[in-house]
């Protein structure tokens, strides 16, 4: 373990935390909102907006573990504000000459995997850090790591405002002033905010719609449903695996946003194709007959087989329609089954549930 060093300007940075006056201030939903999204955008169990004082790291926000404080020479931010232009991530702790030998490696709660985004001052300072972590290795995409810079930002400007909403406490002869700028703040808090939750709906790799922004629509479509229900197929790239072995995960990726853009394609203004995970897709068709669901699936699996990627790959498909009194996840279920059997019986095809 390499204990942290301390900044050459660690004066001035800790004057700038103190200018804050946010240290040891209670949880505020606005913060805890901002570690949410980056756990779910990184897929972390852990997540925590820290703050790096003289001698410990504080936390504003801490998700998935307990406690307020550590000691500054154990804290993994205490290495991030080290470099404030930059991510520190963290792929395995155990393997890191930094982090290897720390209490929270080899001892609860075992962290293996650490991103942080530096939190600055308006004048630059590192002062702590927007961080996500869990207890297994891990990797970051590039947009993901660009959402973490985004929602540190963030964080930045919310306390920004918190400085700001204290010095009008001191100065209301400049009343109005401050009014202008707090609400250029929350503009581009909204903003951010907009952006973030796109982000959050959205399969980084693909650009597709993901899990939850599907659970969502498929609930939406059945209590829309008139007399026709909506159709779900999943879809699944055919011995994938074959594909990230023999040519590697660069490879893999290319056939997957390949597959989104056919079904983008195929099916944009006339239902939904979301990433469900790893080589599966659903496709949502509301208000579609299932007759000619399944003439859209055969058509969709025929458009797959002549991509022009330089590689054989075909798909199978599982279809079902939704059923009054059927749960979305029913439907799902079905779907999957269906999937399932056009596997077994064959793969490149499409089976409709019964």
């Amino acid at each position: 373990m390499i204990k942290p060093a301390i900044p050459a300007n660690e004066s001035q940075r800790l004057a700038a935390l103190q200018r804050y006056r946010i240290l040891d201030t209670p949880r505020e939903q606005e913060y805890e909102d901002l570690v949410t999204i980056a756990r779910t955008i990184c897929g972390t169990a852990c997540g925590a907006v820290t703050l790096i004082d003289r001698e410990r790291q504080w936390f504003k926000s801490m998700q998935g573990l307990e406690g307020e404080q550590t000691p500054r020479e154990d804290a993994f931010c205490a290495h991030t504000i080290l470099r404030p232009q930059e991510l520190t991530v963290v792929e395995d702790a155990r393997l890191d000459a930094r982090f290897s030998g720390n209490p929270s490696v080899v001892g609860d709660p075992h962290i293996r995997f650490y991103a942080g985004a530096p939190l600055l001052s308006s004048d630059g300072y590192a002062l702590g850090s927007l961080c996500v972590f869990d207890s297994v290795p891990g990797v970051l995409g590039q947009r993901q790591a660009d959402a973490l810079r985004a929602l540190s930002r963030q964080v930045g400007r919310m306390m920004e405002m918190r400085k700001l909403r204290h010095e009008l406490e001191h100065h209301q002869q400049e009343h109005d002033w401050y009014e202008a700028r707090l609400g250029e703040y929350y503009l581009q808090l909204e903003q951010v905010n907009s952006e973030l939750s796109e982000q959050t709906r959205t399969d980084p790799l693909t650009g597709l719609s993901n899990r939850r922004a599907l659970a969502t629509a498929l609930s939406e479509a059945i209590e829309r449903a008139g007399e026709v229900p909506p159709a779900v197929a999943i879809v699944d790239i055919d011995h994938f695996k074959l594909v990230n072995d023999i040519h590697g995960h660069a490879e893999g990726d290319r056939v997957l946003t390949e597959m989104a853009g056919v079904l983008r394609a195929q099916f944009a203004g006339r239902g939904m194709a979301a990433r469900y995970g790893g080589e599966e897709f659903v496709i949502l068709m509301p208000d579609t007959p299932l007759q000619q669901a399944e003439l859209q699936c055969q058509y969709l699996r025929e458009s797959v087989g002549l991509l022009p990627i330089g590689l054989p790959v075909t798909v199978s498909i599982g279809l079902a329609a939704h059923r009054a009194g059927e749960s979305p996840l029913d439907t799902l279920h079905r779907a999957d089954s269906a999937l399932y059997q056009a596997k077994q019986d064959g793969r490149d095809r499409v089976v409709v549930a019964t």
